[in-house]
């Protein structure tokens, strides 16, 4: 604990600039001063926002992210534990080949984002330099594949993922993640959870792309702004400040996603390999996307192309 402390607080403190207060900074030492400051144009508008959260927050709250979510998992783990279910029987097809390699595109982009985001946040931390840059390179890798697969994702399971009343049910119950008994929990082809991180996945994917890219570009003029009273300078602070608290949220949500493939159901990740998922786990986990395909009489089908 004595090593871990030092620790934390220097990932919070990591790239802090002194300015605690922009107004109150002083004009020695080459330090910026309150004057200096009031003649940026528009300072007052979103600039001291803007520096506040750098400064005072954003820092803190991935670290808390970072330590919180894991945290709350490794617990549900140890006293909950993960479910289990027979593999033995029947499997249904529920993943074709091409969900599969879109899903996967997708996946591998954020394997590239999230990482080399959080060495871009704490960079200082990791000694900056030829390190984090190359973390940059990575950084814009990762988003090419991920704008590559996220129209697509968002069109192949759009039916999919809009809301529906047992939603309702699932989120009463957590999804029966709370509970060690094996019921049937109310859920379609993707659960009340699944369809909340595929709407921040999307559709927040969507507007990290355009504040990224406006991050990496930069130079550019909206003469819409000027209107509004806006200027470059508010759209690209506006920029980093959506681009950063959306990050914490697709963190969060792409560890909670990890975790319940990976951890939480033993096995639901050979879905996403082979497509199929059991008959058991069907018809607990997914209990109305198991009874629709029985009643439609899918289930030879979809059972014949496992």
């Amino acid at each position: 604990m004595k090593k871990l402390l030092p620790f934390i607080g220097s990932l919070l403190l990591a790239g802090e600039v002194p300015l605690a207060e922009p107004n109150m900074a002083p004009a020695k030492d080459g330090l910026i001063s309150p004057q200096m400051i009031e003649a940026i144009p528009k300072w007052n508008h979103y600039g001291e926002l803007f520096v506040y959260l750098q400064t005072h927050w954003i820092k803190m709250l991935f670290l808390i992210i970072l330590i919180a979510v894991p945290t709350v998992f490794l617990l549900h783990y140890l006293i909950i534990g993960p479910k289990k279910f027979s593999h033995e029987g029947r499997k249904f097809l529920v993943f074709p080949s091409w969900q599969r390699i879109i899903h996967w595109i997708a996946a591998l982009g954020f394997i590239f984002l999230i990482p080399t985001g959080i060495l871009i946040i704490y960079a200082k931390f990791f000694g900056g330099g030829s390190f984090v840059r190359f973390a940059r390179y990575l950084h814009d890798i990762g988003a090419a594949l991920f704008a590559v697969a996220v129209i697509p994702m968002f069109l192949m399971w759009l039916k999919d993922m809009l809301p529906k009343i047992w939603d309702i049910k699932w989120f009463m119950i957590l999804g029966g993640y709370l509970s060690k008994e094996k019921k049937e929990v109310p859920a379609s082809k993707f659960n009340a959870g699944q369809k909340m991180w595929y709407w921040i996945a999307t559709i927040g994917g969507i507007v990290m792309i355009t504040t990224g890219l406006m991050m990496y570009v930069q130079d550019f003029d909206i003469t819409l702004l000027k209107s509004f009273n806006l200027y470059q300078i508010d759209l690209l602070r506006l920029a980093v400040i959506t681009h950063l608290f959306l990050a914490m949220l697709i963190i969060a949500f792409f560890m909670t996603h990890l975790y319940m493939s990976v951890f939480a159901i033993k096995g639901s990740l050979d879905s996403m390999i082979d497509g199929c998922k059991s008959e058991d786990e069907l018809k607990y986990l997914h209990s109305v996307f198991y009874k629709k395909i029985i009643k439609e009489g899918k289930d030879k089908e979809l059972a014949e192309k496992c």
